[in-house]
């Protein structure tokens, strides 16, 4: 790993070293091209690394778009233990006799049954879909960009126009929109807990519950219990009221987590916007590929989203 700017300009500098600036990086040297990663922090810590991380597209658009690129990812997570994602079924509850499920198209599901329902829910959506263990998948993706040949600096942006390179990807989550002047992201705040796994076989999701969202997500070693989705708080200090309230959520979904311990707890901020931004711009004569505001959908989106930015990266 580099830790300065030395040697030969990059073909390609992608700015941001998450889930999707890391995923960018990867096709990008899969592609042929010579890549440069601008990473402020560490994948661990990074918002990625506080993901559930459950394949759904929460809070992202358009949905066109978000189907699209979220189809590419799921075949792209396949399930291998070698990165950290296994394939798990699962329930989404609804509180709506009407729900919406948008989401589904491509998929395969069907309507959950009585015995895969939690306490106090009447109508559900099963499905199989990837769980990433972002412990083990972030530094699987790491070493797979090395592997390619990704050239990884450490060291925070402040103006693009300090960015070597021919093309540059703006993947960065938050701190994006400000490199490119665009101020639509808001930080939408999430907190969860990770206890002890028990031995769960699937994950419950309930967007709507009475007393707000709530998701438990095993994982084999731990179980993500969530969460919070608090538009412009920008804290990254758990709070212990919250992680109260969210246990006492999770443990009422799936009560076989009554006594398990918790193992650590971690809130990220989501990068928010009313849109995916994917496309290329000039700045200062060189093209620019944004690629960020992928809300609560970061792993669900990265790879199909990675495929439209070597798209739209010029041939080498």
């Amino acid at each position: 790993m580099s830790t300065g700017d030395g040697g030969p300009h990059p073909r390609v500098a992608v700015v941001g070293g998450g889930v999707v600036g890391l995923t960018c990086a990867l096709e990008l040297a899969r592609a042929g091209h010579r890549v440069r990663l601008h990473a402020a922090d560490p994948p661990e810590a990074t918002t990625s690394a506080v993901a559930a991380a459950l394949w759904f597209p929460y809070r992202a658009a358009p949905a066109d778009a978000v189907l699209r690129w979220g189809a590419a990812s799921r075949t792209a997570l396949a399930d291998d233990p070698a990165t950290g994602v296994t394939l798990r079924p699962g329930t989404v509850v609804h509180r709506d006799p009407e729900p919406d499920l948008w989401w589904t198209r491509g998929l395969p599901h069907r309507p959950a049954t009585g015995a895969e329902l939690p306490p106090g829910a009447s109508r559900g959506t099963r499905c199989t879909l990837p769980v990433v263990d972002t412990g083990r998948y972030l530094p699987w993706l790491a070493g797979a960009a090395r592997s390619a040949g990704v050239e990884v600096v450490r060291t925070r942006v402040g103006r693009l126009d300090d960015v070597p390179g021919d093309v540059l990807v703006v993947a960065a989550g938050l701190a994006s929109g400000p490199l490119l002047g665009d101020d639509s992201g808001i930080p939408v705040q999430g907190q969860v807990v990770r206890l002890a796994d028990p031995g769960l076989t699937g994950w419950v999701l309930d967007e709507d519950g009475p007393d707000g969202l709530t998701y438990v997500v095993p994982r084999g070693r731990d179980v993500v219990c969530g969460g919070t989705a608090v538009e412009g708080a920008t804290g990254t200090e758990p709070d212990p009221g919250v992680e109260a309230a969210v246990l006492a959520r999770a443990r009422a979904l799936v009560p076989e987590l009554r006594d398990a311990p918790v193992l650590s707890r971690a809130v990220g901020l989501r990068p928010g916007r009313p849109t995916v931004r994917l496309e290329r711009v000039e700045r200062a004569g060189r093209p620019v590929v944004a690629c960020y505001g992928h809300g609560g959908a970061g792993v669900t989106l990265s790879w199909g989203c990675a495929a439209d930015v070597v798209a739209l990266v010029p041939g080498r």
